[in-house]
């Protein structure tokens, strides 16, 4: 498995703008060029697929299920940059620790969030049924959840919703008496 890149969100292949059109002009039949998402996409798309002919024993698309797809986001945590901190660190849960620790690199929540959003929308793309699709299983929801909310504890920051305000527009409503 030596061979598949690091598929992090960097944009280590989009510095020049300039190049993107030429080489998306290169690699795809539409006349329009690939947009920065449309190339991250297909480059993720591009490594899942050699991380699949990488296994042991090798998979095909279509017997790749939500415990595959956890197992490459677990394979994607080695090349992570973001530091979460374990319960034993005596900077668990705060945002910002005043010095270094041996606590695991990661791969932020954030980061995996929106792989798993392209791939599933690679996965379609290319032929696969929206109900059999490996990166919208169930266990793959569970999981980010978890890598939420563990990040989220780790340095002490909380992803709650926010609760959506209410429109001003009724204070501005003349009363229902006055005419």
């Amino acid at each position: 498995m030596d061979t598949i890149p690091a598929a992090d969100s960097s944009n280590s292949e989009n510095t020049n703008s300039n190049n993107t059109n030429s080489s998306a002009a290169t690699s795809s039949s539409a006349s329009a060029p690939s947009s920065r998402y449309e190339n991250q996409k297909r480059r993720d798309w591009n490594t899942f697929g050699q991380y699949l002919k990488n296994h042991r024993p090798p998979l095909s698309l279509s017997r790749c299920s939500g415990a595959h797809v956890l197992e490459f986001l677990r394979y994607l945590d080695q090349f992570g940059k973001t530091k979460v901190h374990t319960q034993m660190c005596p900077f668990f849960g705060h945002p910002n620790p005043p010095a270094p620790c041996p606590c695991p690199l990661r791969q932020a929540w954030g980061s995996l969030d929106a792989l798993i959003g392209r791939l599933r929308a690679a996965f379609e793309e290319h032929g696969g049924k929206p109900e059999a699709n490996p990166f919208g299983a169930r266990a793959v929801r569970l999981y980010l959840r978890e890598v939420r909310e563990l990040q989220a504890k780790a340095r002490g920051i909380s992803y709650e919703k926010k609760k959506r305000k209410r429109p001003q527009q009724q204070a501005q409503l003349p009363p229902s008496g006055a005419s």
